[in-house]
Formats: structure tokens, C-alpha cells, sequence
């Protein structure tokens, strides 16, 4: 391009590398900016479980504590360890799904238990005889730590939203008959009322 053509040009407009280095310098500042909203939308609050997540817990706190309890020759250990789980995955989990942790307890109780017996029992003599005789004396002994856990999950759950839960299983259920109960109905119904236009029809064509 001559000198000419480069004088006639007009003065406001940047020269084509001046208007890149613009936008280059104007793309960090768009990103800084973005990478800050999004760090402050960022969720802050407690952590929160599953269902399931507070069962792991309470699973993995009574086999921890059971073996303890074996080692250490501390029986109270054991049942103290249940009821820890529980209140815990009670205060963590969160409300949808504390209609799962409140009916677990005895099952994660029995196969914690059974657990620790069997991890206890392995290389001593009969496996199948010392896992009976262990896993019957382990759940006479902690048979009131089994009740105080389930007790303690429904009473943090149920200011929690317990009872909502409930409802809502409830009207789930509901539904599901009403489906059903359609469903055995007859799909098919003939309408034969003279006031319907399909009833004058026939009439007219048998007429």
C-alpha cells in the first residue's frame, strides 16, 4: 500500500495489529471475570448424603468399632460405635432420602455383625460352627444398641422430613392401584346414548 493511501485513511480507525492487541488484552479480563462469578456461585453449604451414603456410614462405623471391640476385648465399643453411625448419617443425610436410612438400621446392624464375626473367626478351628455360635452371641449382646440406634434415626429424621417422606411414598402407592385398577378395566366402551352423535348414526343406518 503507497504512503498516499496510508495518509488518506481516517484517523479513527486503529491500525488491523493495534485492533488485535485490543481484543487480546480485553480476553483475560472476560475470564477473570467468569472464572470469579462462577467461583462465587460456587455452593458453600454442609455436605450432604445419599441414602445410601448415610448407610455406608453407619455400615462402615460398626464394623470399624466391632473389630475394635474384639481386639481390644472392649464389648460396649461395639454398640457404642452403632449408635455413632447412626446419629451421624441421620444429621447428614439429606431429606429426600431419609425414608431409606430410617428403615436400615437392623439390616446394617446384622450385617456389620456378621462381618466382624466372620473377619474375627477366620483361622480359629471350624468356620462355619465359630461364625454361628460368634454372630448368635454378638447380636444377644447388642441387641439394646440395635434399639437405641433405631431409635435415635427416627428421632433426628423426623423433624428433618421424615413424615414427608412417608406421604409421599404413600401417594406413590395410591397411584400405582389406581393405575393398576384402570389398567384391568375394559379399554373398550361403546357409547349407545341417543344423544351422542355416534348413537344417532347407527340408529340412522339401521333405520
Amino acid at each position: 500500500m503507497s504512503t498516499s493511501t496510508a495518509r488518506d485513511a481516517p484517523g479513527d480507525t486503529p491500525p488491523p495489529a493495534q485492533r488485535g492487541t485490543g481484543r487480546r488484552r480485553g480476553a483475560p479480563q472476560r475470564r477473570s471475570r467468569s472464572s470469579g462469578s462462577r467461583a462465587a456461585a460456587a455452593p458453600t453449604g454442609p455436605v450432604t448424603l445419599t441414602g445410601r451414603g448415610g448407610i455406608v456410614v453407619v455400615f462402615g462405623t460398626a464394623v470399624l468399632c466391632g473389630l475394635l471391640s474384639r481386639w481390644l476385648d472392649l464389648p460396649l465399643l461395639a454398640g457404642g460405635g452403632f449408635a455413632v453411625g447412626c446419629v451421624l448419617a441421620a444429621l447428614a443425610t439429606r431429606p429426600a432420602d431419609l425414608l431409606t436410612l430410617a428403615v436400615s438400621p437392623p439390616l446394617v446392624f446384622f450385617l456389620a455383625t456378621l462381618t466382624t464375626v466372620i473377619v474375627t473367626t477366620v483361622g480359629q478351628g471350624s468356620l462355619p460352627r465359630g461364625v454361628t455360635v460368634g454372630l448368635l452371641t454378638a447380636l444377644a449382646a447388642a441387641a439394646p444398641w440395635l434399639f437405641l440406634g433405631t431409635l435415635l434415626v427416627l428421632l433426628i429424621t423426623l423433624p428433618r422430613g421424615l413424615p414427608a417422606n412417608v406421604r409421599e411414598l404413600r401417594d406413590k402407592l395410591a397411584g400405582v392401584r389406581l393405575f393398576e385398577q384402570e389398567e384391568n378395566e375394559n379399554p373398550v366402551r361403546w357409547d349407545e346414548s341417543p344423544a351422542s352423535p355416534a348413537g344417532r348414526g347407527r340408529h340412522g343406518r339401521a333405520d
